[in-house]
């Protein structure tokens, strides 16, 4: 549990800095980050796999590039779920900031493991 709650708080920093990083993806704040990491972590436990499985020719087809797809997929979800405060202007920035999060998440639980 205690993992998991971390998980969520370093993705919530990571949608932060994606924020940071360009002006058609918004959010509103901390609080609405932690809230869209949640919605997020209750997504990829639900619908990704569900993605995964209808869509395993192409992913294989693509080497796994289609992954990316998937989580620009629960990406946007999260925005639409979430409303006016956590908002994607286009499917393209989705992708850039899903592969983008995708890393940062990588660093920053690499850096938790190491404290």
């Amino acid at each position: 549990m205690k993992k998991w709650l971390l998980h969520v708080v370093l993705n919530a920093v990571a949608i932060i800095a994606v924020a940071q990083l360009f002006e058609s993806f918004r959010i509103e704040g901390f609080a609405a980050a932690l809230i869209a990491s949640l919605i997020l972590s209750v997504l990829n436990a639900i619908v990704r796999p569900i993605l995964v499985v209808l869509t395993l020719p192409i992913t294989v087809v693509s080497l796994g590039l289609f992954l990316f797809v998937i989580n620009a997929i629960t990406l946007m979800l999260t925005a639409w779920l979430m409303g006016s405060s956590f908002v994607i202007d286009g499917f393209g920035i989705a992708i850039i900031s899903a592969i983008i999060i995708s890393l940062l998440n990588l660093m920053l639980n690499q850096l938790a493991k190491e404290l």
